[in-house]
């Protein structure tokens, strides 16, 4: 699997920018190959609508057929650990389709945490006492905060599942969400 996908191709963010499409690549990336059939099982979608959308993403090379099964039974995988897109100021019609995914992955992001929350009475003590959310307030110039995305990156990085040659015993997939969000410049402090 390659580490990284880069969609520049105001079509290519559109395909990924729905939320069945965007669980599918995750799916494959985290439970390795599924026919259309598996993963219907996971993402609560038909067979036949899974297998529509595995061949949309397979256009954009965001998944492939994987090895075995012929017809339905075909699995599929992700091409790669990471999809990255241009996220320099863009107008147009590659602007809007980059915010229109971005949307699609803040609420994703947003049902994750949501059913974290559901989730929580039932989770171990020692899980609940790492987890949660929050945030910092931060004083950087540009070149700061790239520098500072970088340092986190090269941090997290050899932890990232599909990098990770084998986890150790008693590890979890957990999401690592992190937004770089410059305020207005207008806000008061």
């Amino acid at each position: 699997m390659k580490r990284r996908v880069e969609l520049s191709d105001p079509r290519a963010l559109r395909a990924l920018a729905h939320p069945v499409r965007m669980r599918l690549v995750g799916l494959l990336r985290t439970e390795g190959p599924l026919t259309a059939t598996q993963a219907a099982e996971h993402v609560g979608e038909s067979p036949s609508n899974c297998s529509f959308h595995f061949r949309q993403l397979a256009k954009w090379g965001l998944v492939e057929p994987a090895e075995g099964g012929k017809g339905r039974e075909r699995p599929w995988q992700a091409t790669a650990v990471f999809t990255s897109w241009k996220l320099a100021p863009v107008s147009g019609e590659v602007g809007d389709a980059r915010l229109a995914l971005d949307r699609v992955l803040v609420q994703a992001y947003v049902d994750l945490i949501g059913r974290w929350f559901d989730r929580r009475p039932s989770e171990p003590p020692q899980w609940l006492a790492l987890s949660g959310v929050g945030d910092w307030i931060l004083d950087v110039t540009a070149e700061e905060l790239q520098a500072l995305e970088q340092a986190v990156d090269a941090l997290v990085e050899p932890y990232v599942h599909g990098v990770r040659a084998t986890p150790p015993e008693g590890a979890r997939q957990v999401t690592f969400i992190h937004a770089l969000l410059p305020m207005d410049e207008t806000s008061t402090r």
